[in-house]
């Protein structure tokens, strides 16, 4: 997906959703690839409560790759995550 210097400024402080209509948190940086003059990843604000908070726990920035993003528009889309099995687990 094309991106523009509006694009990113325009990104930071949006609401982040799943592809299911999950809330996620907000857009707080921007990596950037200069070597090849592309977006790496976006980070990600996770707000307690939130469907990603609960995944990554207490943790704040979370380093989402770029590829996991599906639209920019008044909101961030990216890809549904699936919550990881706990080590040694079975699925309930």
């Amino acid at each position: 997906m094309p991106i523009t210097v509006k694009d990113i400024s325009e990104m930071f402080n949006k609401d982040v959703f799943t592809d299911k209509g999950f809330y996620c948190g907000k857009v707080s940086d921007v990596e950037f690839d200069l070597s090849r003059f592309k977006v790496r990843a976006v980070v990600i604000e996770a707000a307690k409560g939130t469907f990603l908070g609960k995944i990554v726990g207490g943790k704040k920035g979370i380093i989402v790759p770029y590829q996991m993003v599906h639209a920019i528009g008044d909101i961030v889309l990216i890809k549904h995550i699936t919550t990881p099995m706990p080590e040694g687990g079975e699925a309930q």
